[in-house]
């Protein structure tokens, strides 16, 4: 009787399990961003073991923490220290690396690319979607040809290099005027994206020059294109005017109330008709929705952006959810407007909708989201910056502390943040290198030339010519499919 017992209870046991697993609900996070990331953390906390399964679809296997993007094209930061690797960082979560390519919220299934190309369809019960967003791009003649994003972690690099191999190339050259246009970087739109990677940037530059004698002698010219009235809209405009105070004392020209017209190889051509001699054009306008937001079969506003109620539920489905830049999530703080498309936002969304999420499956109760925002920091290196927490504003020393202390308590995991401190000690005490990567991620062929130091070196993929800039251009889209 004991062992008929003891295998009772184990059959017993075993078929629980089984039974579990076949009546789980499955919870499909698409997007792994700010919103998607979080999100998934707090489902894992919140929804009991054995009741459902939680998946995140992704392009990547990491996320981006975007607003320390301009301090690692300047080369303040390594690159891999902004980034946060996703199956670190969750435990019962299973990652499915792939690209969201449509959905049929009738049949409650999600459409998905593998890597490979291979598609399929994931069932769900819940569908949170948090596809991100990326570059706003205008029909600019040239803008694909010769314009460079400012989005992702691959943009930040191809811009570090481009303007370091801009730096090398301009040192060749004997005529001054030929040399001008490789001295001249544009940027095109002045919101957090803009000012503060030009800032980094132009901060960076002026570090390296020391190394190129004819380009120190000549000097660069940097300008800031806005079509806006003022840059910085989202902040106080007393603030505004400190940033554009900052930057045009380190020589950075401004260009408010002013288009783009053409853009070309070595000039772009503003509405004014003035014509800047340039061979790097940075294009931070704006973002938008992802094109596969429009192929999901859910109600939008007129920007593009999936409509939701004030729990993040989308409009006219109880069992579909949207965060982040691609959700109207109805603001708190502005009647009638929808959250503006920051990292802060995103990341309590991720948190709420994950409780509501786990109160339709039957635990706890949902609840509206609330998050009203605190304040803001733009960090334009060399120490200074411009914040707003709390009614108080801070600009200069004091901004640059408490925007990099914000980020820090913000990054995910000691090991991140630990990395984070590491990297701004180095560049505080020594300074940054000119070294040109631009073909990392790019090897040459067994037994073709290597450009390793050998003098016979094939040409750089990203180099001087207008293929990267297209290659950006191009891939834009497929790459903020699933990411927020």
């Amino acid at each position: 009787m004991p062992l008929a017992g003891a295998a009772w209870s184990w059959w017993a046991a075993g078929s629980r399990r089984r039974y579990a697993r076949c009546m789980s609900w499955h919870v499909v996070i698409a997007g792994g961003g700010f919103g998607g990331l979080y999100a998934a953390r707090r489902l894992e906390r919140v929804l009991p073991h054995q009741s459902s399964r939680v998946t995140l679809v992704n392009d990547v296997n990491f996320m981006l923490y975007t607003p320390l993007l301009p301090g690692a094209a300047a080369g303040v930061l390594e690159p891999r220290h902004v980034v946060v690797p996703l199956r670190q960082h969750l435990g019962r979560t299973d990652l499915r690396l792939g690209r969201v390519t449509g959905a049929d919220p009738d049949r409650r299934v999600l459409r998905v690319d593998s890597l490979e190309g291979a598609g399929h369809e994931l069932v769900y019960d819940q569908l949170i979607l948090a596809l991100g967003s990326v570059s706003r791009t205008l029909p600019v003649p040239g803008l694909a040809e010769h314009g460079l994003g400012f989005k992702t972690l691959p943009d930040a690099i191809a811009l570090r290099n481009r303007l370091i191999r801009c730096l090398e190339l301009a040192e060749t050259i004997e005529d001054p005027q030929e040399r001008a246009p490789y001295l001249g970087f544009v940027f095109v739109g002045a919101g957090y994206a803009g000012l503060e990677g030009l800032a980094e940037l132009q901060d960076f530059a002026a570090d390296v020059i020391e190394h190129y004698p004819r380009c120190r002698v000549q000097g660069m010219r940097w300008v800031l294109v806005e079509a806006r009235e003022r840059v910085m809209p989202e902040i106080p405009p007393s603030l505004a005017a400190f940033a554009a105070r900052e930057l045009g004392a380190r020589g950075i020209e401004l260009r408010t109330s002013t288009m783009v017209d053409e853009i070309t190889a070595d000039s772009v051509r503003l509405s004014t008709g003035e014509v800047l001699g340039a061979r790097t054009v940075a294009w931070t306008a704006g973002v938008k929705p992802p094109p596969v937001v429009a192929q999901l079969g859910l109600p939008l506003d007129d920007g593009g952006r999936i409509r939701t109620d004030r729990f993040m539920r989308v409009e006219g489905r109880a069992d579909v959810w949207a965060i982040g830049d691609a959700a109207a999530v109805p603001d708190p703080a502005r009647a009638g407007q929808p959250c503006p498309p920051t990292a802060q936002h995103a990341m309590r969304q991720g948190r709420r909708v994950a409780v509501n999420v786990a109160a339709a499956l039957g635990t706890g109760r949902a609840r509206p989201f609330t998050y009203r925002t605190l304040g803001v920091f733009v960090d334009m290196g060399r120490y200074q910056a411009v914040a707003s927490t709390a009614g108080i504003k801070w600009r200069g020393f004091p901004a640059w502390f408490l925007a990099r202390t914000y980020h820090l308590l913000l990054m995910p995991g000691s090991v991140r943040k630990l990395r984070l401190v590491t990297d701004w000690t180095v560049a505080l005490l020594f300074g940054r290198d000119a070294a040109e990567l631009g073909q990392l991620g790019h090897p040459t062929a067994l037994g073709a030339p290597a450009g390793a130091g050998t003098g016979a070196g094939a040409a750089s993929p990203a180099g001087d010519g207008a293929g990267a800039a297209a290659t950006v251009a191009r891939r834009a889209p497929a790459r903020g499919a699933a990411g927020d």
